[in-house]
């Protein structure tokens, strides 16, 4: 009756310690989670790099091959004109307006 016991109670104890480690250990069920959204996440950047491998190896095609695209793209990304083009350029963010300097000055003397 006293060894049914024991072995009741080890085995009761040998349960909580197999829960434990099926739960919170680091081969877990939420580690096991945390890999697997990983994992899609990893599986979307790869399948976004090819894409875009693709896309460069296509115009790296084109380039070799296609003088009329190489022509485009050079003038798209170098500026490269034409004997009888002009070329404006614009800045992105316009300057902010500056107040001149004596307004400044004035309101520093009005301030103190």
């Amino acid at each position: 009756m006293i060894w049914r016991r024991f072995l009741l109670t080890a085995l009761i104890f040998f349960n909580i310690f197999l829960l434990y480690n099926l739960i919170w250990s680091d081969n877990g069920v939420f580690a096991y989670l945390e890999l697997k959204s990983r994992h899609e996440q990893l599986k979307q950047r790869l399948g976004a790099v090819n894409d875009k491998s693709l896309d460069l190896s296509q115009e790296i095609r084109w380039l070799k091959t296609d003088k009329a695209f190489t022509e485009k793209m050079a003038r798209a990304q170098m500026n490269y004109l034409k004997d009888s083009e002009i070329l404006y350029q614009f800045p992105k963010d316009p300057p902010a307006a500056k107040e001149p300097e004596r307004d400044k000055e004035g309101k520093r003397a009005d301030a103190q």
